[in-house]
């Protein structure tokens, strides 16, 4: 070009250049090449994305940021997208990181050509907060759902059984026998435990106020309802941040908490230890509760807060049902980890009252 001299021209691509590597390099995206199966290229995000460094991810395997329980998954995605079968590949996958932790991702691939190289560009995106928003709202449907369905039972059999009680009674009087105080102690039992169930699918505090809470003061006064019981059991509180404040209908919190330190200490079979942890952290409180129990199968760990699921021999489920649905209604969030033979921990989460 005239007035242009070749090294200004020169200079000007390699700037233009530079400045497209870096805009890729820092992309909002986490982006991987690879071929072969072998990491050829990372930017400076997906190595922050993966926590390493650039030169750890390039040259191993593909395979190694997945699961190995993935591998044949991951193998029929690579292959789709090597015959090009389709433009843009998605798909939501579990990774993992330098440090072992394991979140879930939204991945996309597509094919790239290099020179004559085929290869593959795929971007990585976090979606893990998003997949507990899901599952939150989800619980939440559940809850409401199975609330409505136990309710409705609830006042159609509780009604024709009180009937059943008040002639029971007028019976009592004119005749003696001692099967008829039996049977008016099992229709007792069956009583209440339907009221419960009402109370579960629709608590009698709902028009109970809004205060805030301060739950170390609150955890420490419940624990002191559980003396006679503490005889082989340790009881461990490490509550930090004390003054943290939520904002939540006082009674039907302490119930859920009562529910939850009851259960943690009967499933206990002798000698034991409960842990009970307390802190704030970005703007929620956290409770973790924790055990030495017996613990929960896998398989059944889904299934905690349904009415009448419970892993104790004589239980009902109404308790947790309590727990779970008075988190959810304050916008909290419940979740728990356990191993059987070893102990469980539940682990809440609360959102903290802005004037703390």
């Amino acid at each position: 070009m005239p007035g242009i001299k070749p090294d200004q021209t020169h200079r000007s691509v390699t700037e233009r250049e530079e400045m497209f590597r870096d805009i890729i390099d820092y992309s909002f995206e986490a982006i991987i090449v690879h071929t072969d199966c072998e990491i050829t290229y990372v930017n400076q995000t997906a190595a922050s994305f993966f926590r390493t460094s650039k030169e750890a991810l390039i040259g191993s395997d593909i395979f190694s940021i997945f699961p190995s329980s993935s591998r044949g998954i991951i193998q029929e995605w690579i292959q789709k997208a090597i015959k090009k079968d389709e433009a843009v590949l998605r798909m939501e996958e579990k990774v993992m990181r330098a440090d072992e932790t394991v979140i879930e991702a939204e991945i996309h691939s597509r094919p790239v050509t290099f020179g004559k190289k085929n290869m593959i560009q795929t971007a990585f995106q976090d979606i893990t907060y998003r997949k507990e928003a899901e599952k939150i709202l989800n619980d939440r449907e559940k809850l409401v759902s199975i609330g409505q369905i136990a309710a409705g039972i609830a006042h159609e059999v509780k009604n024709p059984l009180t009937a059943v009680k008040g002639f029971l009674q007028l019976l009592k009087e004119s005749h003696s026998h001692p099967y008829l105080q039996t049977m008016e102690n099992e229709l007792d039992k069956a009583l209440l435990t339907l009221q419960n169930l009402l109370q579960v699918s629709k608590p009698d505090l709902q028009d109970e106020l809004l205060v805030p809470i301060d739950f170390c003061n609150e955890l420490k006064s419940l624990m002191l309802l559980f003396q006679d019981k503490l005889y082989d059991v340790e009881v461990e509180m490490d509550l930090r941040d004390r003054g943290i404040r939520v904002l939540g209908k006082k009674n039907l919190y302490l119930k859920a908490f009562f529910n939850l330190i009851k259960n943690a200490l009967e499933a206990i079979p002798e000698k034991g230890k409960i842990k009970i942890v307390h802190y704030a952290e970005n703007q929620w409180l956290h409770i973790e509760i924790t055990d030495t129990g017996i613990g929960i199968p896998k398989d059944k760990l889904n299934m905690l807060g349904t009415p009448f699921f419970s892993s104790k021999a004589e239980g009902t489920g109404l308790g947790l049902t309590q727990v779970y649905t008075t988190i959810h209604e304050h916008g909290g969030h419940i979740s728990v980890d356990s191993t059987p033979g070893e102990g469980t921990t539940f682990c809440i989460r609360l959102p903290i009252t802005e004037e703390t």
